[in-house]
């Protein structure tokens, strides 16, 4: 991918500094990456498979920490999220208190330098933070690698690993985690046709860690 400012920390506490000043003035907690679609999709697959209510679960790049509140709404008690952006985890801290959500962990965390207590985890989620990583002007082919080393350590061995991408195929995001994890299932996404074709703007994979 060509660099872009999407992939820089100054963006998104940019963004999330402006998305923190529109929930004071109106309540808005601003974008749902993906569409609430992707929050539902995440959700049903986690109740299909009978996923105890209670295993702990890590938002990566969490945001607004919306996905966490209806995460919460579901039934879902151990919850965690991350984001490096300070503004992001303030945005989310408030929506967590209007919603009245507080038992829902949130910290500042730089996924790719993650504190030792970032372990454990029986599922990961991820809406977009890998394709910003894959954004970065400074090495983002080193920051992908990285990111899978940050994610085994973060997550239990056959621990799940939820990603949606719009940058991403299927088969690219297989070789991008190759090593360390297992495809199980590819979620179904909206399609489009364009020229005749049939695709997939927005790429849904669960993987296991080995």
């Amino acid at each position: 991918f060509s660099p872009s400012v999407l992939g820089t920390r100054e963006h998104w506490d940019a963004a999330y500094e402006r998305e923190l000043q529109t929930f004071q003035d109106i309540g808005d907690a601003g974008e749902i990456w993906f569409g609430e679609e992707s929050m539902a999709r995440i959700i049903r697959w986690l109740e299909k498979q009978k996923v105890p209510l209670d295993s702990s679960v890590l938002d990566i790049g969490t945001g607004n920490g919306v996905l966490l509140v209806e995460l919460a709404k579901s039934g879902y008690t151990n919850l965690t999220g991350i984001d490096y952006s300070p503004s992001a985890i303030e945005l989310s801290e408030k929506v967590r208190e209007k919603e009245g959500m507080s038992d829902i962990k949130l910290k500042v965390e730089d996924f790719l330098a993650p504190s030792a207590e970032l372990s454990g985890f029986e599922i990961c989620i991820d809406k977009g933070t890998f394709d910003a990583i894959s954004l970065n002007p400074d090495n983002a082919v080193g920051k992908r690698k990285q990111y899978v080393r940050s994610l085994c350590s973060a997550l239990k061995p056959e621990g799940f690993f939820l990603i949606t991408s719009c940058n991403w195929t299927k088969e690219e995001l297989l070789q991008e985690f190759r090593e360390g994890f297992e495809i199980l299932e590819e979620l179904p996404t909206p399609k489009f046709c364009f020229g005749g074709r049939i695709g997939n703007s927005v790429t849904a994979l669960v993987f296991q860690r080995k």
